[in-house]
């Protein structure tokens, strides 16, 4: 809305130029979202306590979060309104990309919202089944998942239109153009040609396993939302660099026009969280809940499909990948053998449960994100 504002500006007032460029929106984006999330947390805050909408807490766990108990949960609903308003404010509204992150991020947070709203509300332990669950994930993530196929391949809409037509009448076997090619990072010339189904698959098991394993870090104050802001900002700078064609070509990846603009939504992503962090920080005063967790996973994971960064998303969300990892053996293990690997999972219940404080596990996860955050930028140059 203001792109557009200060474009028509432009034509009596040159300095309103400024506003094009995508590095300063993407920096106004993240200062916008950040004041958003501070003017209305509180208020959301309080309609969440007064609603009684606390957070259950598992007797089985760390003693210390028994006093956790009761605590406003759903908290994520706060982060999603300064993403979409921000977003829709600095954003270049014309932009598909864009708009198929929203609707991505918006869809998985109105499953984890029925899930909370079950959870809290209805007093509904199981809150929205495995099974559902699942399935509007997948129903979400395949249509993103499709529609990114032949969207990274066709630079616009007539384009678009037409690759997915033959694709159709080909009896669905079309070949992709090589800007959908899985990007194998330190190596500027090694990439591989998915093919539509390929592609298919591996978006969307980014979207929905990334969705799954913020949800699954989600457990202590600040812990899930610090590694989203790092890696959210970090895939910010990979989509400018992709979306430029001159720094793209300089650095050896291929140039996907508007993947650019999801700076901006970066940036935005980066300022909620900061803002909610404000308020989700130890002793915190609200939880995230599902519908934030799995809106954020699945926007970092929309993101990093759109700028071709599968295996560096993999690598600077290692905290995730640990912990979905953790639940995996520790589900796996006990079911094989009978025995638990881990005292208790996710991994971060297993650190708090050897004596380290709630504070010392997030920190410590909060470094480890960074360096490997900071691993993943050096595939920019070291290729």
């Amino acid at each position: 809305m203001l792109l557009a504002l200060t474009e028509w500006l432009e034509q009596y007032v040159r300095a309103f130029n400024v506003f094009s460029y995508i590095t300063l929106r993407a920096v106004l984006a993240t200062m916008t979202a950040l004041v958003i999330s501070f003017l209305i947390g509180p208020r959301m805050i309080g309609w969440l306590t007064r609603m009684k909408i606390g957070q259950s807490v598992r007797d089985d766990g760390p003693q210390t979060h028994l006093a956790k108990a009761g605590t406003p949960t759903m908290g994520g609903a706060l982060i999603l309104v300064s993403i979409v308003v921000t977003t829709l404010l600095w954003g270049n509204l014309g932009n598909r990309f864009v708009w198929v992150v929203l609707l991505v991020t918006l869809g998985f947070g109105a499953v984890g919202w029925v899930d909370d709203w079950r959870k809290v509300v209805y007093r509904n332990p199981k809150g929205l089944s495995a099974r559902a669950k699942l399935f509007w994930q997948s129903a979400i993530g395949l249509v993103a998942a499709i529609y990114l196929a032949f969207a990274i391949s066709a630079p616009d809409n007539p384009q678009f239109l037409r690759l997915l037509v033959e694709w159709v009448q080909s009896g669905f076997s079309v070949e992709l153009s090589p800007r959908a090619d899985l990007i194998v990072p330190f190596f500027k010339s090694v990439s591989y040609p998915l093919g539509v189904w390929g592609f298919i698959a591996l978006t969307y098991f980014v979207i929905v396993g990334t969705s799954n394993a913020v949800n699954l870090t989600d457990g202590l104050d600040g812990l899930a939302i610090m590694p989203t802001v790092m890696v959210g900002g970090a895939l910010g700078i990979f989509a400018y660099v992709i979306g430029n064609a001159i720094f793209a070509r300089y650095l050896g990846f291929p140039n996907i026009p508007g993947a650019g603009e999801l700076a901006v939504i970066c940036g935005a992503i980066a300022g909620a969280g900061l803002g909610f962090l404000w308020f989700n920080a130890y002793p915190a005063d609200v939880f995230m809940g599902d519908v934030g967790a799995l809106a954020l996973g699945a926007a970092l994971g929309t993101i990093a499909v759109i700028v071709r960064q599968e295996i560096v998303l993999f690598i600077m969300g290692g905290v995730f990948v640990v912990e979905t990892l953790s639940v995996m053996i520790q589900v796996i293990s006990f079911k094989t053998r009978g025995k638990r690997v881990f005292r208790m999972a996710p991994i971060h219940h297993h650190y708090e449960l050897k004596g380290w404080k709630e504070n010392q596990v997030v920190v410590r996860f909060w470094i480890i994100t960074m360096l490997l955050v900071l691993f993943g930028l050096s595939t920019l140059k070291l290729r």
